[in-house]
C-alpha cells in the first residue's frame, strides 16, 4: 500500500483539525491604499482617465470591499487623480458605509433610475468630461453596454491592462497568506488519503475535504473540489458521475479554497494498493515535468518556456505533441491570487516576463483516456532570487507525502 493512504477514518480525522485562520494576518488598509497609489501611476502612464470596477475581486483587491454581484448595480471608480467614489443601490448605502474601510464618497441611485448613467455623471464630476474608462473585466455585458450608452463621449478599454499590473505581483503579505492557505490544504490532502478505503466513495471524499477546509478556518469550504478515481483520472476536469475506489486504482485530488480570500490549489496523484509498472512510469514523467517547469521559472523569462519546458519532457517521453492525446491537453499553468485563475498563463503564447511577486501553478498533467491520468500541482512563487514552492513537491508515487 502506498505510504499515508488508508488506516483512518473521516471522523478519526476531522477530530484533530483546528482553526488556524487566525495564524496569518489578512490585507490591511495601508497595503490597499498603496495598491489604489499604484494603480492611479500606471493609469495616469497609460492615459486613462477612470476605472470602473464591478462586483468583483477586483473591488476586493483595491478597496477590501466583498460585493455580490446582481442586476443590481455595485461597484467602485477609481480615477487617476484624487478619492475614489461607490456607486450603491440608496437602500444599501447604510449596510455599505458599515463595510467601507478606504474613504471615497457614495453616490446612491434608486430603483427607477439608471445607475449606469450615476457613474457615467460621477465620473465627470471627478473632472473628466472625456477621455478614456478602463472597464473591470468582470463587468456583465447589459451593465458595460449601460456605460456604453450613457458615456458616448468616453472611449472604453478592458481594465485588465492598469490592474493585472498590479495583481500580477503580490507582495509579502499576499504570499505569507497563500503560503498559509496552500499548506493547510495540503495538510488536507493527507487527511483524505488517509480515509481512503476499498468501496469509499468519491463524494464520500468530497464531503470531508469541505468539512475539513471548514474546520482549518478557511473562507468556504472549498472553491473547488475534484476527486477521481480510477478511469476518470484521465479527465482534468472530472467528470459527471462519482465512482467508487477499488485497489489499483489511480487517485487524483485537486482541491483548493480561500483563507482571506487569497485561493489555495494543489493537485495529487497516486495509487490506492501497488502501483503498476505503468503506473509508475507514468507518474515519473509527470514528475521529471513539473521539475522542468520550476527550473525554467528563472526571472526574466517568458511564461511561454516554461509551458515548452513540461511539453518538452512530455513528448521525449513518447506522449502526443502539443495537444494530442495521449498527452498535456491544456496549458502548464495560471496566476494565482484572489482568483484560483488569473495572469499571468504558463502557455504558448503569453510572453510575460517573470519577476518578483509573481504567483502561478505548475501542472502539466498527462491524460490516457481508456487508462488513467496524473497531475501533480504545486504552486511557484517568484522571489528576488528565483523561483520557490509554496509546497513541497510530491515525493514519489510509492510515499506522495514524502513522510
Amino acid at each position: 500500500m502506498t505510504l499515508g493512504v488508508g488506516g483512518s477514518t473521516a471522523e478519526i480525522e476531522l477530530a484533530k483539525l483546528r482553526s488556524a485562520r487566525d495564524v496569518v494576518a489578512p490585507i490591511g488598509v495601508d497595503e490597499r491604499r498603496a495598491r489604489i497609489a499604484r494603480l492611479q501611476a500606471i493609469m495616469r502612464e497609460q492615459g486613462v482617465a477612470a476605472t470602473y470596477l464591478d462586483a468583483s475581486t477586483t473591488t476586493f483587491y483595491f478597496t477590501g470591499l466583498r460585493l455580490k454581484g446582481s442586476e443590481r448595480l455595485h461597484g467602485a471608480i477609481i480615477p487617476a487623480e484624487g478619492e475614489i467614489a461607490y456607486i450603491t443601490p440608496a437602500f444599501e448605502e447604510a449596510k455599505l458605509r458599515t463595510m467601507i474601510s478606504i474613504e471615497g464618497q457614495v453616490r446612491c441611485w434608486h430603483e427607477h433610475e439608471s445607475p449606469t448613467a450615476l457613474v457615467i455623471e460621477t465620473v465627470r464630476a471627478m473632472g473628466y468630461a472625456t477621455g478614456t474608462l478602463a472597464i473591470d473585466p468582470a463587468t456583465p455585458f447589459f451593465t458595460f453596454d449601460g456605460l456604453r450608452r450613457a458615456g458616448n463621449a468616453f472611449d472604453f478599454v478592458n481594465a485588465t491592462g492598469v490592474t493585472a499590473p498590479c495583481r500580477m505581483r503580490k507582495t509579502p503579505g499576499e504570499i505569507a497568506l497563500m503560503t498559509h492557505a496552500m499548506g493547510l490544504t495540503l495538510e488536507v490532502h493527507k487527511a483524505a488519503a488517509r480515509i481512503l478505503r476499498e468501496g469509499i466513495t468519491t463524494t464520500e471524499v468530497e464531503k470531508f475535504i469541505g468539512s475539513a477546509h471548514t474546520a482549518l478556518g478557511f473562507d468556504i469550504p472549498a472553491s473547488f473540489c475534484i476527486v477521481l478515481f480510477g478511469e476518470a483520472t484521465a479527465y482534468p476536469h472530472g467528470v459527471p458521475y462519482p465512482q467508487t475506489l477499488q485497489d489499483g486504482d489511480t487517485v487524483l485530488i485537486d482541491i483548493g479554497a480561500p483563507m482571506h480570500g487569497y485561493q489555495s490549489d494543489v493537485t495529487r496523484t497516486y495509487v490506492f494498493g501497488t502501483p503498476s509498472p505503468r503506473q509508475r512510469e507514468v507518474w515519473d514523467v509527470e514528475k521529471r515535468a513539473t521539475q522542468a517547469v520550476f527550473d525554467a521559472a528563472q526571472l526574466g523569462a517568458p511564461c511561454e518556456a516554461l509551458d515548452a519546458a513540461a511539453r518538452f519532457v512530455i513528448e521525449a517521453a513518447g506522449f502526443g505533441k502539443d495537444y494530442a492525446l495521449p498527452g498535456l491537453p491544456h496549458r502548464t499553468g495560471h496566476g494565482i491570487g484572489l482568483d484560483v485563475h488569473e495572469e499571468p498563463y504558463i502557455v504558448r503564447g503569453d510572453t510575460t516576463l517573470l519577476a518578483p511577486g509573481m504567483c502561478f501553478s505548475n501542472e502539466p498533467t498527462i491524460c490516457i483516456y481508456g487508462e488513467f491520468g496524473v497531475r501533480l500541482e504545486d504552486h511557484i512563487w517568484m522571489g528576488d532570487n528565483g523561483p520557490n514552492w509554496f509546497t513541497p513537491p510530491a515525493e514519489s508515487i510509492d510515499n506522495p507525502f514524502g513522510l
